[in-house]
């Protein structure tokens, strides 16, 4: 027997079970992205939401049109983001709906609120007159005053607004010109002197959080088209759990199955594709932690199902093996052959299933992508660790001469 190579395949095996242990259990404590596998996250029908469906409608001022539907989108995702809402779905149904589903937020109200409403910006003059809108808006910064505590909301127009507010100013000193917020008046200061530079502020915050809430939704304009909500709804994380937690039962039997048969039919090479397909699993949560995937019920499916496939993969390299060393070949000949013949095989499988992924992600939306980008990832991940890793730890196997028996290889 060779101990080096021994020693080295202990040391995989270790190396292995130590990454295994980091992945699920929290080893340390202070570290908070340990364990790894809760970068993970978990999908509305998981984790629980709210599901909101808005209705485009016509009105005098804004008729509803396709491209005022996508602005619309456009601008509903920008505040979604900047409020750093996890994985969020925005998808069109048909010409005037638009389907908003958020993960992790629990009041449906509070989110059309903060989210969706229109946040309609007016300056008016003392006799009503509106001199300024949001469309003339160029910037808007929440800041706290260190000294006095004091929380606003700067505002910073475009060069024509702040040529319009100059000469508002200039015309208004010493009365009030109202700064209103979806009709409601948010101050009416009286102008000391006109204002050339095109900056204001707006006060009366209770919090930095309401401020920064405001200039968001100032930030990202106003909505192009009136949008009426026509369901809105809170989706319970119990039945995604419920179920999340039978796919997590499902998975582990499966995969002890999987695990037994391998051992017992194929001996070595199905306790090295044991070891590879551990090594699988690894390397595809590292790889969903890293992107930060949202996993969802469909998304589950699709990683198990190309867990499947590495499986399979396997079964078909060690067929030709078995056959190999049937003809007589070495052990080591028949590894080289039994995987440059199983290869094909192999690749054609997989290319197929990630053409039909392609096309899933493609035209599918919202979970049926998520099926699609596990599916993918899990494909990839297959055909490296089946060709490249197998490989290599087989190898490794018959260079340390653990196993001299080629029975116990399939021949």
């Amino acid at each position: 027997m060779k101990w080096d190579k021994i020693l080295k395949l202990a040391g995989i095996i270790l190396a292995v079970a130590a990454v295994a242990v980091l992945a699920v259990w929290p080893v340390f404590p202070g570290v908070k992205w340990l364990p790894f596998t809760k970068l993970i996250k978990q999908g509305l029908d998981l984790k629980g939401g709210v599901h909101v469906v808005l209705e485009a409608t016509d009105t005098p001022e804004a008729p509803v049109t396709p491209e005022r539907v996508k602005q619309a989108m456009a601008i509903i995702e920008n505040r979604v983001n900047a409020f750093g809402v996890a994985e969020p779905i925005i998808q069109q149904q048909g010409s005037r709906r638009i389907i908003v589903e958020l993960a992790g937020v629990e009041d449906p109200d509070e989110a059309i609120r903060t989210l969706i409403k229109t946040a309609y910006l007016e300056f008016k003059t003392e006799d009503g007159t509106t001199v300024l809108t949001g469309r003339h808006l160029k910037n808007a910064v929440e800041s706290k005053d260190p000294q006095s505590g004091r929380i606003t909301v700067n505002l910073e127009f475009e060069p024509e607004g702040a040529k319009i507010f100059a000469d508002v100013t200039a015309a208004n000193v010493d009365r009030r010109i109202a700064i209103l917020l979806d009709g409601n008046v948010l101050q009416a200061p009286v102008v000391q002197e006109p204002i050339p530079n095109g900056r204001a502020e707006i006060t009366g915050y209770e919090s930095l959080e309401e401020a920064h809430n405001i200039a968001i939704l100032l930030r990202s304009g106003a909505l192009p088209v009136k949008l009426e909500v026509m369901e809105k709804r809170t989706v319970g994380p119990t039945l995604g759990a419920d179920s999340l937690n039978r796919s997590v039962k499902a998975g582990i039997a499966g995969l002890a199955a999987i695990l037994i048969f391998m051992a017992a039919y194929y001996r070595v090479p199905g306790l090295v594709a044991n070891l590879a397909l551990v090594i699988y699993a690894l390397l595809v949560l590292i790889i969903f932690a890293a992107l930060n995937v949202t996993m969802t019920l469909p998304g589950i499916a699709g990683f198990l199902l190309s867990m499947g496939m590495a499986v399979d993969a396997n079964v078909i390299i060690f067929e030709r093996l078995k056959e190999e060393l049937w003809t007589g070949k070495t052990l080591r000949s028949a590894i080289d052959v039994g995987f440059k013949r199983a290869f094909v095989a192999i690749f054609d499988s997989n290319v197929t299933t990630l053409i039909a992924a392609a096309v899933l992600y493609y035209f599918g939306t919202g979970p049926i992508k998520g099926f699609a980008v596990t599916l993918s990832i899990g494909i990839l991940v297959s055909m490296f660790t089946a060709i490249a890793v197998t490989r290599w730890l087989l190898h490794l196997v018959a260079a340390s001469n653990l196993v001299r028996n080629v029975k116990m290889y399939g021949g």
